[in-house]
């Protein structure tokens, strides 16, 4: 049980620190645009579109905070989860076949959402058999 509380933890902080991080990113465009690999200039619309963002992924991040405190009890959160980390990886893939981005610069991000969602399936069956 001590060993399916702690991989269910490290999900939610692995969680935490990428959503956060991205939060901070989203505030200052020209950063967000070069880390995900995005060859956008950013304008006016581009800050509007990220900023608009930004409270959706403090929520998330707040969200995966409140499921850290009862892991056993909250690990469907992990799986409200994979939608959003797909629907990202879904958009970056868009943008590189629109020629905004390409998959060299890119790989590292769609890489660590694989490992994410590899990652929560696993310690949420995990802990479904558990219960």
């Amino acid at each position: 049980m001590k060993n399916k509380t702690l991989l269910l933890r490290i999900c939610y902080w692995w969680g935490i620190i990428l959503d956060g991080a991205v939060a901070v990113q989203m505030v200052f465009p020209e950063r967000y645009l070069r880390f995900n690999g995005i060859d956008l200039e950013a304008g006016i619309g581009v800050r509007y579109g990220l900023l608009n963002g930004v409270p959706l992924m403090i929520g998330w991040t707040l969200l995966l905070f409140w499921a850290d405190r009862k892991p056993l009890e909250r690990k469907d959160v992990l799986l409200l989860t994979l939608p959003v980390i797909v629907g990202y990886a879904v958009i970056e893939v868009y943008a590189i076949s629109i020629g905004l981005g390409t998959l060299s610069r890119t790989l590292p991000v769609l890489l660590s959402q694989t490992g994410l969602s590899a990652l929560f399936i696993f310690s949420y069956s995990n802990a479904a058999n558990s219960a």
